[in-house]
């Protein structure tokens, strides 16, 4: 099943203890036995965090498609809240690219000299105006 579903034994071990999948039967060899749903589940789950989902809200999903409500609103909602956070950590990247840029452009090609390194001492720091826009 693991491999069917292209997560790992313990994933689906951990996913049971969560309550994201239903715990398998035993074979009388002490095989592990699933329902066809539950591949279903997973390829779920996984594709479920490849879109960003913390475990927590696949769960959350799971339970409102179990009780019969359907869940895409709230997939929605938390999708494009996820894509705000994306977005910030974006420009948030972008400013420290133009931090990095600017402190090798400003660095002296000598390493030695006073004082621990240069580089960072002579670094430009954002001020707590900047940090809050």
């Amino acid at each position: 099943m693991a491999r069917r579903a292209g997560v790992s034994p313990d994933a689906i071990r951990y996913y049971e203890r969560l309550g994201l999948v239903e715990p398998a039967c035993r074979s009388s060899g002490g095989y592990r036995l699933f329902s066809p749903a539950v591949h279903e589940r997973l390829t779920f789950i996984r594709k479920g965090q490849a879109l960003g989902l913390t475990l927590e809200e696949v769960r959350e999903v799971l339970e409102l498609s179990d009780t019969g409500t359907a869940p895409c609103r709230q997939v929605r909602e938390t999708l494009a809240q996820r894509l705000e956070e994306v977005d910030r950590r974006l420009g948030d990247l972008r400013a420290l690219r133009r931090t990095l840029v600017s402190a090798l452009r400003r660095a002296e090609p000598r390493e030695d000299g006073p004082g621990i390194c240069g580089i960072i001492e002579n670094a430009k720091t954002r001020t707590t105006n900047e940090e809050e826009a």
